[in-house]
C-alpha cells in the first residue's frame, strides 16, 4: 500500500502517518518525490486495511499496490532513482552514464594502478576490482581479500575513482564497507537472501547482478529484499543469462533494460564482459547497451589479459577501452545521455609522473 501525501503536507504530518503505520506492526518507508512525498508500507503478509490513513491530515490518497515487489516499483516512485556518491561528481541513474571499469581481480599493486590510470584518463568515474572471487572451481584464484581492498582504497585516493567491489558473505561485506564506495552482489548470490538483507542494512549503495537463470521478476524481488531493510540505493546489472546457445559465454539480454525502466525506478547497468565472455564481442555489445538505454556499463579492463588470473579472455585492453568510451559517448549523445570527457593529454602526462 502507498500513502500519497498532499503537496502542502507538513513534516509532522508525514511523521504522524509513519507512526500510525508502525503502530500497526508494519514498516513505513518515506519516498521523497519531485512533486510530493509518499509513504510505502511493507511488512504485511496479506492485504493491508487502511485503518483511517486516508483521513489523516496531509494525506491525499491511499493506493493499493498489487505487485509483490513494492519499493522497487514505479507504483511507489515514478521518477528514476539517482544515486550520488559523497565527495565526487559521480552518479548512477542520472543524465550521465556510469562507467565502471577495471580488472576482474586485483592481482598486484602495479596491475591495479596501471588499469586505474588508464580508465580514469578515458573518463570512467568508477573502478571495479575483485577482492573476493567466488569461482566454479575451488582450486581457482579466489582473490587477495583485505589486501586487495587496501589497494583499491589507495587507487581512490590517487585517481578519485569510486570503488565497486564484490562481497560474498557477511564477513567480507563488513570489510567492503570499510574500504569501498559500493557493494557488489554477484550473480551467484542474487538469491542469497541473508546476504541481501545484510546489504540492505549497509550505508553503501548496492550493485545487484542478475542471476544466471533469473527472471526479471526474480531480479526485482531480490532488489526488494535489499530495499525492504532500508537501503534505497540499489542498482541492477544485466550480465547475461544461461540459454541453449553455445557461441557465447552467456546470452546478454538487452531487452531487460527497457523492461526494468518500465516497471521500476531503479537504474540498470549492462556488463558486456560477462555477458559475452569474449574480448571481441565486448565493444559491439557495449554500443548496443547504450543504444538500448542502459544507465551505464560495467567493463573488465586488463593491461595484460593473457596473464590475468581470472576472466582474461573477456578483458579488453586499455586502448580498446578508450575506443569503447569514444563510441559510447557518441551514442549516448544521440539517446539524450552523456559520458564524462577524457582527461586532456597534459593531465595524463602529469598523472603519469
Amino acid at each position: 500500500m502507498l500513502v500519497v501525501m498532499k503537496h502542502s503536507a507538513l513534516a509532522q504530518q508525514v511523521d504522524a502517518v509513519c507512526s500510525r503505520i508502525e503502530s500497526l506492526g508494519l514498516r513505513a518507508h518515506v519516498l521523497p518525490g519531485a512533486a510530493r512525498i509518499a509513504v510505502a508500507i511493507t511488512g504485511n503478509r496479506g492485504p493491508v486495511e487502511q485503518h483511517g490513513l486516508a483521513d489523516m491530515p496531509g494525506v491525499q490518497e491511499v493506493i493499493r499496490v498489487t505487485k509483490q515487489y513494492k519499493l522497487v516499483s514505479r507504483d511507489f516512485k515514478d521518477e528514476p532513482t539517482v544515486i550520488h556518491f559523497p565527495g565526487s561528481d559521480a552518479t548512477i541513474g542520472g543524465p550521465e552514464l556510469a562507467i565502471i571499469a577495471g580488472p576482474c581481480s586485483v592481482e598486484s599493486r602495479d596491475q591495479l594502478f596501471a588499469v586505474a590510470e588508464a580508465v580514469a584518463n578515458s573518463g570512467a568515474r568508477f573502478l571495479r576490482g575483485g577482492a573476493y572471487k567466488p569461482r566454479t572451481s575451488p582450486y581457482s584464484f579466489q582473490g587477495m581479500g583485505e589486501e586487495a581492498l587496501v589497494l583499491l582504497a589507495e587507487v581512490r585516493e590517487a585517481f578519485g575513482l569510486r570503488i565497486v567491489t564484490e562481497a560474498i558473505d557477511h564477513e567480507s561485506l563488513a570489510l567492503v564497507e570499510q574500504y569501498a564506495d559500493m557493494i557488489q552482489i554477484g550473480a551467484r548470490n542474487m538469491q542469497n537472501f541473508s546476504l541481501l538483507k545484510r546489504a540492505g542494512r549497509s550505508p553503501l549503495p548496492v550493485l545487484l547482478k542478475r542471476g544466471m537463470s533469473a527472471t526479471l521478476e526474480e531480479l526485482l524481488m531480490a532488489a526488494e529484499y535489499i530495499m525492504s531493510e532500508g537501503n534505497a540505493n540499489v542498482v541492477l546489472c544485466e550480465r547475461g543469462i544461461r540459454t541453449f546457445v553455445d557461441h557465447t559465454r552467456n546470452t546478454l539480454d538487452l531487452s531487460i533494460v527497457p523492461a526494468v525502466h518500465h516497471l521500476s525506478h531503479l537504474p540498470i547497468l549492462v556488463d558486456p564482459s560477462h555477458g559475452t565472455g569474449k574480448r571481441y564481442k565486448v565493444l559491439p555489445m557495449a554500443r548496443a547497451a547504450v543504444a538500448a538505454g542502459c544507465d551505464g556499463l560495467m567493463v573488465e579492463v586488463h593491461a595484460h589479459p593473457q596473464e590475468a588470473l581470472s576472466d582474461g579472455e573477456q578483458s579488453i585492453l586499455p586502448d580498446q577501452f578508450r575506443k569503447l568510451m569514444e563510441e559510447a559517448r557518441a551514442i549516448a549523445h544521440i539517446v539524450g545521455r552523456q559520458i564524462a570527457a577524457p582527461l586532456p593529454a597534459d593531465a595524463e602526462a602529469i598523472a603519469a609522473r
